[in-house]
Order: structure tokens, then sequence, then C-alpha cells
């Protein structure tokens, strides 16, 4: 009998930032986390960076990294940046399924921070073999569509009965959104078990979009000014360089 996607091997990818603007903000430390099955010991790549610029304080408020912490401790971008999207890539060429929660706004600021520091965008990286990526919020988005309330990491950890230690932590956050992922795929086992993941990811981009025009649709009704990209797993770049 063959596993489901859900009870293999995972990784997951997640960043902390100087903000929430994915064209101007930047990546001050990530992880990626890889497991081979469920209750194994995960295998953890951690990355700080020295992002060059202010960190301004409702920043370190979130993660706890300072200006100052950084400046002594992070590296310097442009090898960090490098050194993720092999990763990354890697985890493409041998098939495993990258787990990225809210995967719009950590891989759109990802894209940018390779334009701005190797001048090359994040698709280059995986020509030869795709990225498939599995969005516990989309997923949990569209699989309950009705229940109540919000859907941040620490919604769905609570949600799904998944420990949260060091949030706000890259490598932490990682592990949860993988362990909410499994979580995810076997409450709904009956409805993704016969997915491949490569079927999942392009299921996900259409998933996304109908969420947006949703979201779109209420902000509109409720007089609010607000824009929602339906681009998944990746907002396209703007035609000016930001």
């Amino acid at each position: 009998m063959t596993t489901c996607w859900y009870e293999g091997p995972l990784a997951a990818f997640d960043t902390e930032t100087t903000g929430v603007d994915v064209e101007t903000d930047r990546i001050v430390s990530a992880a990626v986390v890889v497991q081979d099955a469920p209750g194994i010991r995960p295998r953890v790549s951690r990355w700080l960076v020295n992002p060059g610029v202010p960190v301004p304080a409702e920043a370190t408020a979130v993660h706890g990294l300072t200006e100052e912490h950084l400046q002594r401790n992070g590296r310097w971008p442009a090898p960090v940046m490098f050194e993720i999207a092999e990763a990354l890539a890697e985890q493409a060429q041998v098939g495993r399924p990258v787990v990225v929660m809210n995967a719009p706004f950590d891989l759109t600021l990802f894209d940018r921070e390779l334009r701005r520091h190797r001048a090359s965008a994040l698709g280059r990286w995986f020509e030869s073999a795709p990225l498939c990526v599995l969005d516990p919020r989309v997923l949990d988005k569209h699989l309950d569509r009705y229940r109540k309330g919000r859907r941040t990491l620490t919604d769905l950890c609570a949600h799904y009965g998944v420990a949260l230690e060091g949030a706000h932590d890259a490598a932490a956050d990682a592990l949860a959104a993988l362990e909410v992922t499994r979580a995810v795929g076997r409450r709904f086992a009956s409805r993704l078990e016969r997915l491949a993941p490569g079927e999942l990811h392009t299921l996900q981009a259409v998933w996304h979009a109908a969420q947006a025009r949703g979201l779109q649709a209420w902000f509109a009704r409720s007089g609010v000014e607000e824009s929602v990209d339906p681009a998944w797993p990746l907002r396209p770049g703007l035609p000016a360089a930001a």
C-alpha cells in the first residue's frame, strides 16, 4: 500500500521579516525543516540575516530579533538567499513537497530578496524540477469553508491540536505548519488521499483565487478599499523594480 502524502516525507519553509510588505520588507531569519515521516526528528536549517536596513520596533516585538542583534550575529543577505534557494531547490529535486503557511507572503518576499541581492527570480531555481507547495491556510480554508474564526498559524495549531512552542521563531513556525498540514491531511483524508501533491499544488492555486475573490467581494460590500491578490503561491513581480 502506498503512503499518503501527509504520512510521507515533507519539508517546510518559514521566514521572519522587517514587516508585512512583500515588495519592500526584508528577511531577518528563515528556516527549512525536513521530516521524513510523522514523529521522526526533523532536520532543521536556520539562517539569521543582517538585512542592512532598520528593523522596526513593531517587527522586533513579533519575533524578538533586534537590529543590534542582527547586526552582530546576522549574515549578509546575498549568500543567505542563495543558500535558502538551494535548500528549496533540493526539495524540488527529490520530489518532497514544501509546506509554506500563507505561501504568497513568504515566497513572494523571498523572491523579491533574490531579485534584490542575487539579480535572480525564484522561478529560476525550479526550471528543472518544480517546487510543490502545500499551504495549510489555503487547504484548511477550502476544506472547512464555513468554520468561524481567524486562521493564523496559532489558530490552526489550536484547532488541529498541534503544539506550537516558540511562535514567531522561523524553525518553530515551519515545523508547526508542517504538523498542521499532516493533521489537515488526516482529518480530510477522504477528500485528499487520492490526490498527488502535484495535483494538490494546482488545485490550491484555484482554491486560493476563489478565496481571494470572496474576500474582495466582502471588502467591497463593507466599503473597505483593499485589493486581494489572487496569485498563489507567488505573486508576479511588479513591472518596475521594487
